[in-house]
């Protein structure tokens, strides 16, 4: 049946509206925002360039390096990639992107790519609260048109993400008003490329701090760790919906915590039973505060412990308001007063006051207690001795200091209950949650290689890193799909020296590291001598740049230069002694300072070390002590703040090592 004229016309009007509308349903054209002016594309790669179009159409992009168009037709999403040829370094250049609307991205270098990526002495900037060594006068020099920087914001997410959330709209030309607050290892580290290699440099820097390997791994790699496996499969089921997942986590967290509440001698039925002033205080042992507890015989536990003080309040105090002040703690912690809680706080490092009732406070003795929760890294009291006090509220100058001698027991390891469940989904403390918002979208950008510096959060499972760290510089290079190169920070010297040889899960961490140069095209920054036993965050990034620029014009760019300290090889038990011998290198053993050797101690078949004498000939070691007749085995630098100087005639520091392998501290922690 024909339609009448006026309809057929129409009929065809809604078809051509129809059509219309369809195409502004489909996305005009559009890159990735990891593409913008002033980028830097990789030297001598094909370099994928890649976005958005109308399903069906043909985007074609024109390079001035070499005047040639490349083509490709976008698939049903609207997804489209094309390979660019790139010259040798240079620039600047333009690139013209054609589809449904013409893009043009201008001020293109050609050069080196470089992923910067770690936890907080990566992401420590220049200023802020890194500030680091003469911040102000390398903030004012920073004028390096040709380093090009590229932030990625901190995000996390329970699947891959496709697009990078990045600040300042894209890529930046390296300058005083830029450089401040970027990453000052990676600035330095590119800094060092740029004066060595004449040609430009782009740092893409995504870190974040306090957090651990795990969490910039896939999801498909960390299946392969029976550690990992349920923990990632667990959370990538997660529901999407924002609701659903708040529900989901809250429930996950309170079945932990009646799990942990359980096993702890503290708790009965939730309720606090240790925070009473009656509580037995029979099997406490006794601990200064502040300082961690890792400084109290604790070297590697992760848990919860309970802390007691019994003080006295002055008659001038009844009734009155009072400021209870504790400092910061890791990671999270609960406070009473006689019994009454007072306050808890989340949060690591968290600067703790709270305030006491009138009503709750009596002349003569009072009791202060503390639970706290930790879950890597240093637990206990970690502010200032000036932090701990109590007072009348207001009246401060009245204050008792609080810090000192305090009552301390453990409660329950979490090797015993697992890691507590984060109750913020947008945590980024979750197995693969970084790699997903931070990693993942960069794939697969051209890059030469990664620089890492990270481990302080894995410290407490160091012989667990031995196998995760390699697989997540494995996982990398597989989503890229080359192995390209992968430079690491060992971490550097901090916390109390110790008087004597001691356990360290920081050096076990150490070891992981070193044991990490197994995997080819991998090499390490010792810093075990830049280090500051007070400060986790060490201020010299200039050193630790430059060393990872060493370890890449070497291994990289084949410049014949000295890049690495002395490096372990073997041994040999002589007479009461022990010969260390050293990976053959181009520079020579040497002393740093004057004096003797420090930071070697020896053991024999009782397996309690002592510390060595030690000196070098030619280019070995010997190790002795009169206290270990018959010495099996050596250690050098093996403490969390070791007094070590050994290095080579170019001053680079050997790495921290060990002859033996007895069973660490951190062996069965997961």
């Amino acid at each position: 049946m024909l339609l009448p004229m006026k309809n057929s016309a129409s009929l065809i009007i809604l078809l051509v509206l129809f059509m219309v509308c369809s195409a502004d349903l489909h996305s005009q054209l559009s890159l990735s925002s990891l593409f913008s002016d002033h980028m830097v594309l990789q030297q001598k790669s094909n370099a994928p360039i890649w976005g958005m179009d109308n399903p069906g159409s043909t985007v074609q992009i024109s390079t001035s390096w070499n005047g040639k168009t490349y083509s490709a037709v976008t698939d049903n999403a609207g997804k489209w990639q094309i390979k660019m040829e790139t010259p040798s370094a240079g620039g600047p250049y333009e690139i013209v992107i054609s589809g449904s609307e013409n893009i043009t991205f201008t001020n293109v270098m050609i050069g080196e790519v470089w992923i910067c990526s770690g936890q907080s002495n990566m992401e420590m900037p220049l200023t802020g609260w890194g500030k680091i060594f003469n911040y102000e006068e390398e903030i004012a020099a920073a004028n390096h048109p040709r380093i090009r920087l590229l932030q990625v914001d901190k995000a996390t997410s329970t699947y891959p993400l496709e697009e990078p959330s990045l600040s300042a709209g894209g890529w930046q030309e390296c300058s005083p008003e830029t450089i401040p607050y970027f990453s000052a290892t990676a600035y330095f580290f590119g800094r060092d490329l740029l004066q060595e290699l004449d040609m430009p440099v782009g740092l893409i820097h995504t870190s974040w701090g306090g957090t651990m390997a795990e969490a910039w791994t896939s999801l498909e790699s960390l299946q392969l760790m029976p550690a990992f496996k349920e923990s990632a499969e667990e959370y990538a089921a997660v529901p999407r919906d924002p609701e659903q997942q708040k529900a989901y986590f809250e429930q996950k967290f309170t079945e932990w915590h009646r799990k942990v509440n359980a096993l702890d001698f503290g708790m009965e039925k939730d309720v606090a039973t240790a925070a009473v002033a009656s509580y037995p205080e029979e099997g406490w042992s006794s601990v200064t505060l502040p300082g961690p507890w890792e400084n109290n015989g604790l070297p590697e536990f992760d848990g919860i412990a309970w802390y007691r003080k019994t003080i006295e309040i002055p008659k001038g105090w009844e009734n009155m308001e009072l400021i209870l002040s504790l400092g910061a703690v890791d990671d999270n912690e609960e406070s009473w007063f006689n019994g009454v809680k007072i306050g808890a706080t989340e949060g690591a490092g968290v600067a703790r006051e709270y305030r006491i009732p009138a009503t709750a406070v009596k002349a003569g003795k009072g009791t202060l207690v503390v639970r706290v929760v930790d879950t890597g890294g240093l637990g206990g009291f970690m502010g200032k001795e000036s932090e701990m006090y109590i007072a009348p509220a207001g009246r401060e100058t009245l204050r008792e200091n609080l810090n000192g001698e305090w009552l301390f027991r453990t409660s329950v390891n979490l090797n015993d209950v697992g890691m507590p469940p984060q109750r913020n989904p947008n945590s980024p403390y979750y197995p693969t949650t970084l790699y997903n918002a931070m990693i993942a979208p960069l794939v697969p950008y051209a890059i030469r290689g990664a620089i890492w510096y990270q481990g302080e959060s894995n410290a407490g499972r160091a012989y667990q890193y031995r196998t995760l760290f390699p697989l997540m510089i494995r996982d990398w290079r597989t989503k890229w799909g080359y192995d390209f190169p992968f430079y690491f920070v060992q971490l550097a010297n901090y916390m109390q020296r110790k008087s004597e040889p001691a356990a360290s899960g920081w050096a076990e961490l150490r070891e992981a590291q070193l044991q990490t140069l197994n995997l080819h095209q991998t090499g390490m920054a010792v810093t075990i001598d830049i280090g500051d036993a007070n400060d986790i965050h060490p201020k010299n990034k200039q050193d630790v740049g430059k060393r990872l620029a060493l370890l890449a014009r070497h291994h990289t760019y084949g410049e014949p230069i000295v890049a690495e300290g002395p490096r372990y090889n073997s041994y040999r038990i002589e007479a009461g002694k022990i010969r260390i011998c050293f990976k053959p290198c181009s520079s020579g053993l040497a002393i740093k300072g004057d004096g003797d050797l420090k930071g070697f101690a020896t053991a024999g078949p009782d397996r309690v070390f002592h510390w060595a004498e030690a000196h070098l000939e030619g280019n070995e070691v010997v190790v002795h002590s009169a206290k270990v007749p018959f010495p099996v085995a050596v250690r050098y630098g093996w403490a969390d703040n070791p007094e070590c100087n050994l290095v080579n005639e170019a001053g680079l520091p050997a790495s921290p090592f060990r002859t033996d392998d007895w069973p660490g501290t951190t062996i069965h922690n997961r």
